[in-house]
């Protein structure tokens, strides 16, 4: 297998992983989508993926696909590199938030195991990344989360910000100058009947903020009881 048919295969099983976190099939023409390549050409390589020795995925057509024990394992550990490099490349060399994705996303391929391993030894081993995601443990287990998204939230909840999308440069840095970054406290003082506009009072913020749903629908929260 050459370097960039491995780098391939391993950026399917990432978004696959992504897309069926919730337990359910992924669709190719969403995979499509978030892979930027036409859905039948994804289809072609599921097919593939799905005919390796052993298979990588699970997959029937019009009904999406599924990882198995392999393909996740493999899925897990390129997810491990990448939040990891996204961690050090803040914390250690600097990088602001929204600058990290893409590095990372070129990096995790490239990584060795010893070197990943120095990575989590010079940041204590850290559960999460900049932007909340939990990174997975070295037997490539998951951190427990109990979240759910901000969007669903009525008026009157408390919540603790865990998680922002951390492929939209722009996105994160609307976030950061509105202060809505992991671990921050919140309560919604108002839900819009008409567009689901959230009215937030932030921690340590004086002045309110409205989000719409095109936003509150990629935060994650923990409702605080």
């Amino acid at each position: 297998m050459s370097e960039n048919q491995s780098q391939t295969i391993q950026d399917y099983l990432k978004h696959i992983y992504n897309l069926t976190e919730n337990g359910t099939p992924a669709n190719t023409s969403l995979l499509a989508s978030q892979l930027g390549l036409k859905p039948g050409s994804v289809s072609e390589m599921v097919s593939r993926l799905s005919a390796t020795e052993p298979p990588l995925v699970n997959y029937i057509k019009y009904q999406g696909v599924t990882l198995t024990t392999l393909g996740r394992e493999m899925a897990l550990r390129v997810i491990r590199r990448h939040r990891l490099i996204e961690t050090f490349l803040v914390e250690v060399l600097g990088y602001s938030w929204d600058m990290v994705h893409e590095e990372a996303c070129e990096l995790e391929h490239v990584v060795t195991d010893i070197f990943e391993a120095r990575i989590a030894s010079v940041l204590g081993n850290p559960r999460f990344s900049p932007h909340g995601e939990p990174i997975p443990e070295v037997d490539l287990s998951m951190p427990a989360q109990f979240t759910t998204k901000l969007g669903s939230l009525l008026p009157g909840q408390k919540a603790i910000i865990q998680q922002v999308p951390d492929s939209d440069p722009e996105l994160l840095r609307y976030l950061r100058t509105i202060a809505i970054v992991p671990q921050k406290e919140l309560v919604v003082l108002n839900r819009s009947n008409f567009d689901g506009n959230l009215t937030l009072s932030l921690q340590g913020q004086s002045e309110n903020i409205i989000l719409g749903p095109v936003i509150t629908k990629k935060i994650f929260v923990t409702i605080m009881e």
